[in-house]
């Protein structure tokens, strides 16, 4: 599926596994390893060495590596150069194409009508998409992936630092919505296998990511509870119900409130209240 411009949809999970992206460059002979990162920051490596590369082509290598299927060069370029007139463009385009190709790795292949990334090239956002699918769909284990690698990767988003463009905003919502799901799912495994701290520090990524979330807020609080830290669990609350009430005038859910411990000093005393 695709959003209205037509970019892959980072709700569905790409074909090509790093895994499999590896295992086709030793087929093939090649000793370099071709990395794009996406996530915190673009950078482009090749066996763990980083390589410049111009703003255009970053942006080019970029919007590539979001699309499942090649793409026309007209396309392309009207997509990322759309202020300019169609010449400007399909200039712009021939010249980070070339510029690309200074690297001395295929990491675009080209065609005189299409162009795609290349399959050499591993994306850090296509796993960690992958990943986060495994993590929202409960008939699926997961214990491999219970990590601080898959933490890491959930805890960052989709180039958070470039220049506004309809495209790329786009595509950075859909990441950082799926990146919220999966920690609170993985905030959830991690707290049925009784991981305390783990479950801790993903449900902190969830509240760090949206702090008015409140089902960030809800998990992270169960994690406390599960763990035996009911102060942690009411501090939580507290935090959120700020956060609450300055940002949006609102205070949390009944359902939220239902989290908080009783108090056992008194015999028969009602729920602990929150301060007001």
């Amino acid at each position: 599926m695709y959003s209205q411009h037509g970019f892959v949809n980072l709700g569905k999970a790409p074909k090509i596994a790093g895994s499999d992206i590896a295992r086709g460059k030793q087929m093939n002979g090649q000793s370099h390893f071709i990395n794009l990162r996406l996530l915190k920051g673009f950078a482009l490596s090749i066996s763990h060495t980083r390589v410049p590369v111009c703003t255009s082509t970053q942006r080019l290598l970029a919007f590539l590596a979001l699309q499942d299927i090649p793409r026309s060069r007209a396309y392309v370029a009207g997509i990322l150069w759309p202020d300019v007139t169609t010449s400007r463009a399909n200039a712009n385009l021939r010249s980070s194409l070339w510029r690309a190709t200074r690297t001395g790795h295929p990491i675009i292949e080209a065609s005189p009508q299409e162009m795609a990334i290349s399959k050499d090239v591993s994306v850090d956002l296509h796993e960690a998409v992958g990943r986060a699918h495994r993590l929202l769909d409960n008939s699926r284990p997961c214990d491999d992936i219970l990590n601080m690698r898959t933490l890491a990767d959930l805890s960052a988003d989709l180039l958070p630092e470039w220049p506004d463009n309809d495209w790329m905003l786009i595509e950075q919502e859909q990441y950082h919505q799926l990146r919220l799901y999966a920690l609170e799912a993985m905030t959830e495994r991690l707290t049925a296998a009784r991981r305390h701290g783990e479950a801790v520090a993903a449900g902190l990524a969830a509240v760090r990511a949206e702090p008015l979330r409140e089902s960030a807020h809800r998990v992270l609080m169960k994690a406390h509870l599960t763990a035996g830290n009911r102060g942690a669990a009411m501090r939580q609350y507290e935090q959120c119900r700020r956060v609450l009430r300055e940002e949006l005038g609102l205070e949390p859910s009944p359902s939220l409130r239902d989290l908080l411990p009783y108090r056992t000093e008194r015999p028969g005393e009602s729920r602990l209240q929150p301060s007001p």
